[in-house]
């Protein structure tokens, strides 16, 4: 078997930099696909954190035609990073600022994020045309919104090129910009208009990748065939029911290493299927950490999650009543809306004890909620994939999901025929209203008072397969495909 060549473009990457599962997602794939013969090199903006993190590197000079456009000096760096392959962009004037990626100090996104990650595109496009050092990808993989301009500067060549590949992420996110840009990011006057990267008075970046890469990828079966939809498309549903042709969905995997059980130091105590006892240490850490009343018997909720209306959490705390009825306990983790957040933190100060919430992101917390909590509510309006809630069945946490996108797609409904034929590893609802959330809750009660099912279930889920094996076959089936096509 050859070995191909791919460059993956992403504005993040774990464990470099990390906002949300783009980064667990561009950070794990390369090297189950090496396994499949696709060798990867992830190219990335040089973020202060991730310059800190090289210890060695070799240096390009920026492609010329990524300085005309910038008309800033640069250089491209190549290393291995933390077991990744890894090219960075080092322009400081785009790139050298600390926190969040997107946005400053006062949360508002950078004014000149269109030029960052056009810069980030061109360069990928540039290395795809030309290579770097050597090495010239065979296929340029864009990853969301960010790297959205990479097939559209390789189409509007005009010349051989690489192929390309365009993986939606969240199609809520669009990377507008306004029209009066499309000079200074260097796209053509033709790319104005409906079959170009126009998008409602604006340009999208991310319907650039979409209007133009060979093959577009989603990160579930269900939300792939959800986005054709007008309720799902977020007004680019007639552009992908026009492309469905070479439209897929390919579900995300998790890092089985960096999410293990038995060997996680971030755990108050390791373990497997086979000593689920020691998991009870795991809770009553939690509780301590949460500031709930530490009872072993206490079904506990979880939640690691923004904190957005996307994410269904105010129906949350709609549903909570229910849930305090029921005398169970719940662990927030988790950012996003002020006034979800205030919510939250109302719900803990007038239920001591039983409700606990942390506003912020905190990697290790993080970890210590799927291994502690008896089940994880991942109640999202849409979700493309997820993540959490196969961190979940991989820690023994029964997810409790909405019946909508990759969650429908990694969670088998502890329905009767399912718990009969034990495969059952959680709880789905629809449709997706606070209603049927509180009832969802309720449903999980029952079934949590019944300790042997609910072990059972436990079992189910940490014996599913969560790994990237199954989709970087896809992946790699994909990319071969795309070269042998016409």
């Amino acid at each position: 078997m050859s070995v191909l060549d791919v460059l993956s473009v992403a504005s993040e990457a774990y464990p470099l930099i990390k906002t949300g599962g783009l980064a667990d997602v561009v950070g794990a794939l390369p090297s189950a696909l090496a396994e499949e013969g696709i060798r990867v090199r992830t190219l990335i903006p040089g973020y202060p954190t991730v310059l800190a993190a090289m210890d060695d590197a070799t240096e390009t000079p920026l492609p010329p035609a990524v300085s005309a456009q910038t008309g800033l000096a640069g250089r491209v760096l190549a290393a291995e990073i933390r077991g990744l392959d890894t090219l960075v962009l080092d322009i400081p004037e785009l790139f050298a600022r600390n926190g969040n990626p997107y946005a400053g100090p006062d949360g508002q996104d950078w004014p000149d994020n269109a030029m960052r990650f056009a810069a980030l595109a061109r360069t990928a496009a540039e290395i795809g045309m030309d290579g770097v050092a050597g090495w010239t990808p065979a296929i340029v993989h864009a990853h969301d919104w960010q790297a959205g301009l990479a097939p559209a500067y390789l189409h509007y060549r005009g010349a051989t090129r690489p192929r390309t590949v365009m993986t939606v992420h969240n199609l809520a996110f669009a990377g507008k910009v306004p029209l009066d840009l499309r000079e200074a990011i260097a796209l053509p006057p033709e790319a104005l208009g409906v079959e170009g990267v126009e998008f409602y008075g604006a340009i999208s970046l991310l319907k650039a990748g979409l209007q133009f890469a060979d093959r577009i990828t989603t990160v579930s079966p269900t939300y792939a065939t959800e986005i054709l939809t007008p309720e799902g498309g977020m007004g680019l549903d007639g552009l992908l029911r026009r492309r469905a042709g070479v439209l897929s969905g390919i579900l995300n995997g998790i890092d089985m290493q960096a999410w293990d059980p038995s060997s996680d130091m971030m755990l108050a105590a390791r373990y497997g299927p086979a000593i689920m006892q020691v998991r009870a240490s795991n809770k009553a850490d939690l509780q301590r950490r949460m500031g709930l009343d530490i009872r072993p018997d206490a079904l506990l909720f979880g939640v690691v999650s923004r904190l957005t209306w996307q994410k269904g959490l105010d129906m949350l705390l709609e549903a909570l009543p229910t849930l305090i009825a029921a005398g169970a306990q719940l662990a927030v983790l988790g950012a996003g809306d002020e006034d979800i957040e205030a919510g939250f933190l109302a719900a803990m100060a007038a239920n001591p004890g039983q409700v606990g919430c942390i506003v912020g992101y905190h990697e290790q917390l993080a970890h210590a909620i799927q291994a502690g909590s008896d089940a994880l509510l991942v109640p999202s309006r849409f979700e493309p994939c997820g993540l959490t809630q196969l961190y979940a069945l991989r820690y023994g946490s029964v997810p409790v999901v909405a019946r909508v996108g990759g969650l429908s797609d990694t969670v088998i409904d502890a329905n009767p025929m399912a718990l009969g034929a034990g495969v059952a590893t959680g709880l789905q609802f629809t449709p997706v209203t606070a209603e049927r959330l509180a009832a969802a809750i309720s449903r999980a009660a029952d079934l949590y008072a019944d300790r042997p099912t609910w072990a059972r279930m436990q079992a189910c889920g940490m014996a599913s397969d969560v790994s990237w094996r199954g989709p970087a076959r896809q992946y790699a089936r994909l990319y071969r495909g795309l070269m042998t096509a016409p």
